[in-house]
């Protein structure tokens, strides 16, 4: 006898959440993935664009593509966290996803944005701890992965 009424709960749970599930198909917008990707491309390229602007002004002035590739790298952090700070790369992170997000860009909006929601909690305990919340792993990942491979080539070239 219970194991009637517990298939009928589970029968009704489950008509129920398909009720619900189409409920929520009626009024979820459609993402316009073509549209996206199409935003996305041209913002991303609109960064490299600069970027490669910039390089080649440097370049034309008389520094070495290496020094002038480091300048662009310090130009792109150092916008992206102006822009972060200003509120205007979420923005532009919002009309462009991934565009704004794969250059080096994204990692600066993403080591700033956090330091500056938790301002208020002061710059050492909030800004200062923070800061780091994302960097600090990907940091810790990309230095131990260059000791390993620094030692793997070591180690073939003895």
């Amino acid at each position: 006898m219970e194991n009637k009424k517990e298939k009928q709960k589970k029968e009704i749970k489950k008509r129920q959440a398909k009720e619900y599930e189409n409920y929520v198909k009626q009024f979820t917008p459609k993402p316009k993935y073509f549209m996206n990707s199409l935003k996305a491309f041209f913002v991303g390229g609109l960064i490299c664009i600069i970027a490669f602007y910039v390089q080649t002004l440097l370049m034309n002035r008389g520094y070495s593509e290496k020094d002038s590739g480091t300048f662009v790298i310090v130009f792109l952090v150092c916008s992206a966290q102006l822009l972060t700070g200003l509120g205007v790369y979420d923005t532009i992170g919002k009309f462009a996803g991934a565009g704004s997000i794969v250059p080096i860009t994204g990692f600066a909006n993403s080591m700033v944005a956090p330091a500056i929601e938790y301002k208020k909690e002061g710059i050492v305990l909030g800004v200062g701890a923070k800061l780091f919340s994302l960097a600090g792993p990907v940091l810790v990942c990309g230095i131990s992965a260059s000791v390993v491979i620094g030692f793997i080539y070591y180690m073939m070239n003895l």
